[in-house]
């Protein structure tokens, strides 16, 4: 199910909420390299794209659901990235790519206007 998933991820949360974010950490990555990764690493089991809602793993959330998901930050990625999950298979995504990726997880954000079209 997905609670296993949002409970790993609101506890990323938890671990970095004394952590400050600056402008400049917000402004890295590249969304549009980071929807590519996605697609071409993340679409098997997630909804990767702005406007899809049902994920072809029922128990992945879309990356919609992610960037919604209230206080999530470029840090709680990072660490949720980092961080083994028992319902996802052991990924190691390379530094780059994951600046990339979570840099497009943010852009679907609210209304997503910031998504790469």
């Amino acid at each position: 199910m997905r609670q296993p998933l949002f409970a790993a991820l609101s506890a990323a949360l938890a671990a970095c909420s004394a952590v400050p974010s600056s402008a400049v950490a917000d402004e890295l990555g590249n969304p549009k390299l980071g929807v590519s990764y996605a697609q071409a690493n993340c679409a098997g089991c997630h909804a990767v794209l702005f406007g899809e809602t049902e994920s072809p793993n029922p128990d992945a959330p879309a990356f919609k659901a992610v960037a919604d998901t209230p206080g999530i930050t470029r840090t709680a990625l990072s660490v949720f990235l980092q961080s083994p999950h028992p319902t996802m298979p052991n990924l190691i995504v390379p530094a780059q790519d994951a600046d990339n990726l979570i840099a497009y997880i943010l852009s679907l954000k609210g209304d997503g206007t910031n998504a790469p079209k």
